[in-house]
């Protein structure tokens, strides 16, 4: 496993890291197997360990916390995010100086640690003014309850908006952000890059496989995988996905997988390792078996001219607009 800092700060994170999204802790059997995933991914060097909240109603921070507890608590990087609903009153969701406070708090009680590596806003909040979000957020980093923090799928303009009130109020900075990012999915390379690099913003995408589309288990003309996400998952992103378009494109990329001798899962990841701003990429190993894949993405550094490949296959247009 190799190691990379995130953005401009000290702390290193491995380039493959564990996220919590997709957990499944139905049943003794599930639990353990998700228990394994997380044991295989610490000794195979994977040290950032992502969680959320309102992951399974807290539980997966349970579950997380408890797994990890065998470890040396300096010996891995755990991050949680604060947003959703945690109840139906009507300050039990967003960004508001009393929700952060209370839901850190019992995140924290949740995975049993004294403070968190990491902590995420989890969307935008529009109803809460971003000084409040932002002083509430250094004050956390003053108190030793965080260490550093972060926002996830916030815009261009939000996060912009967010640095300018931390300059000018003086507070903790913003040091990593949780954005979507894959191969199909790559809005960030309009303008966050350029944000976080002017900053020393690290980025720790999620979603990197586009919920399974890039594993190359979802053919053109085939049915639908037994069990598959998409056969289950109750919002159905991946179903929004499976265009023909998209197909076609996996396929192209698939024999260029092959022709490296790598999965395709692992093409995708060590394509996004690409860009020297990613400082780990969040996946969701739900076997053993899915991490030791994975896992080999760390230090695969694709040829330029296998790149150039892929822009033509992706063909992606980023957005410009024309002044005149």
């Amino acid at each position: 496993m190799q190691y990379r800092n995130m953005g401009k700060w000290g702390l290193k994170l491995s380039e493959i890291s564990i996220g919590s999204w997709m957990t499944d802790l139905n049943g003794l059997g599930a639990a353990e197997t998700a228990r394994q995933s997380i044991r295989a991914a610490y000794d195979a060097g994977v040290n950032f360990f992502d969680c959320a909240d309102a992951y399974s109603g807290g539980e997966a921070e349970k579950f997380l916390g408890g797994a990890l507890r065998d470890y040396k608590r300096s010996s891995y990087v755990v991050s949680s995010k604060v947003f959703f609903p945690s109840g139906r009153g009507a300050n039990d969701w967003g960004l508001s100086r009393k929700h952060i406070t209370e839901q850190l708090d019992n995140t924290l009680k949740n995975m049993k640690l004294d403070y968190l590596d990491l902590y995420f806003c989890h969307r935008f909040d529009p109803t809460t003014p971003i000084e409040e979000t932002m002083q509430t957020l250094s004050d956390m980093v003053e108190r030793g309850k965080i260490l550093y923090y972060g926002v996830s799928e916030w815009s261009p303009v939000q996060l912009t908006k967010a640095i300018a009130c931390i300059k000018e109020m003086h507070l903790r900075p913003i040091s990593v952000i949780q954005p979507q990012y894959n191969m199909v999915d790559r809005y960030i390379e309009d303008e966050i890059v350029q944000i976080c690099t002017e900053n020393g913003i690290g980025i720790v995408p999620f979603s990197p496989l586009a919920q399974g589309l890039l594993t190359g288990k979802y053919r053109k003309g085939q049915p639908l995988p037994a069990g598959s996400r998409a056969t289950h998952q109750a919002d159905k992103q991946i179903n929004a996905l499976l265009t023909d378009e998209n197909l076609d494109k996996v396929d192209k990329l698939a024999a260029i997988a092959d022709g490296l001798g790598v999965p395709l899962s692992v093409l995708s990841l060590a394509w996004i390792l690409r860009l020297p701003q990613i400082s780990s990429v969040i996946t969701g190993a739900s076997k053993p078996e899915q991490l030791e894949t994975n896992i080999a993405a760390s230090g695969l550094r694709l040829p330029p001219d296998v790149l150039d490949e892929i822009e033509k296959i992706l063909d992606y247009k980023p957005f410009v607009r024309k002044i005149g």
